[in-house]
């Protein structure tokens, strides 16, 4: 244990102050990303790879966070730490009444109930949009200039791009602690059980319902998060941004990285942020390619392994670790023979 957390102290060392250095301003704007779409998929591992409710709702939450954000970095003069609980907290009580009614239903029917409520977000957003500075409950004006709107305000203490990407990692990690300390406690053994078989949990004595809602809120509370780091790093938020399909290209991704494991939910933000990065600014490919590349990944992952890539690509490097050494064996025994 004490290996493996300096092991992550030091990459999480790495990241905040190697990387800065060695990137330029795109790559750090995008590597912010990854950092938040990070928490969203792990939101969203708590919720299907612990429980076992697959929901497709996490963009509509994230896009609460945004407009919640937004919505009040224009309208109060909440210090930023504020605003991340209040995005969180606000997320929160939406995620919790969206899995009240959901609450009986599982597969299938949880998807399409969660992909429902991600629609109607979409519909709300597109009706009223985001906040632009103006008055009154959205905050919302026409008449406001646009170009000379002051962005969506960041920490005092990280207003810069880099200063900000280190800001986001660090919250980023403190919702990493706090979903393991969550998975390695009562919930964690609680939802395992759930997982497993709710009518063996309800014979055990656990609180279905309860712990149900525990994880959609504790998903919901991070996605929020997320939301308002988001809001804060876009500058001024638009309705196009955010689309009902998106939440089937996390799903993808999430279950690509690995949905059993905390650390898939970093492989998602990556194939979610970066790669599509990569496709478009550094190789000139339209990034709607990535759509076959997810499908055929996820078909990949859902027919040979189960656990992701956190999981397959360690046991696939110690099987070619091992099949090299064979093979360097056998040249040298080879080799000692003719001689």
């Amino acid at each position: 244990m004490i290996v493996r957390a300096a092991i992550i102290l030091a990459l999480l060392s790495i990241v905040l102050f190697a990387v800065p250095s060695l990137v330029g301003s795109d790559w750090i704007t995008t590597f912010t990303s990854v950092a938040i779409y990070s928490v969203v998929a792990l939101g969203l591992g708590i919720l299907y790879g612990r429980v076992g409710m697959i929901s497709l709702g996490q963009i509509a939450l994230l896009v609460v966070g945004v407009w919640v954000g937004t919505r009040l970095s224009y309208g109060t003069g909440l210090p930023f730490p504020l605003l991340l609980l209040a995005a969180g907290a606000i997320a929160c009580g939406v995620g919790i009444l969206i899995g009240l009614p959901a609450l009986r239903l599982s597969g299938l029917y949880l998807a399409l109930i969660t992909l429902m409520a991600a629609g109607a977000v979409s519909v709300v957003l597109t009706t009223i949009n985001f906040p632009n500075g103006g008055k009154g409950f959205t905050g919302r004006t026409t008449s406001v200039d646009l170009s000379g709107l002051a962005p969506v305000r960041r920490p005092a203490i990280a207003t810069g791009d880099t200063n900000y990407y280190r800001y986001v990692v660090i919250v980023s990690a403190l919702m990493f602690v706090l979903a393991l300390l969550h998975v390695a406690g009562k919930p964690g053994r609680a939802w395992a059980s759930i997982r497993e078989s709710e009518p063996a949990a309800l014979a055990a004595g656990v609180h279905v319902t309860l712990y149900k809602l525990w994880a959609f809120a504790l998903a919901s509370f991070m996605t929020g998060v997320a939301g308002c780091l988001l809001a804060a790093q876009v500058g001024q938020p638009t309705a196009q941004s955010f689309q009902t399909q998106d939440s089937l290209t996390l799903l993808a991704t999430v279950l690509i990285g690995g949905i059993f494991s905390i650390w898939g939910a970093i492989v998602a933000g990556i194939f979610n942020q970066l790669v599509p990065f990569v496709f478009q600014a550094q190789w000139g490919i339209n990034p709607n390619f990535l759509l076959i590349i997810f499908g055929a990944g996820l078909l990949q992952v859902l027919l040979t392994a189960p656990g992701g890539l956190v999981q397959q690509l360690p046991k696939d490097l110690a099987n070619l670790g091992r099949l090299v050494a064979h093979g360097v064996r056998k040249v040298a025994g080879s080799r000692g023979q003719s001689r």
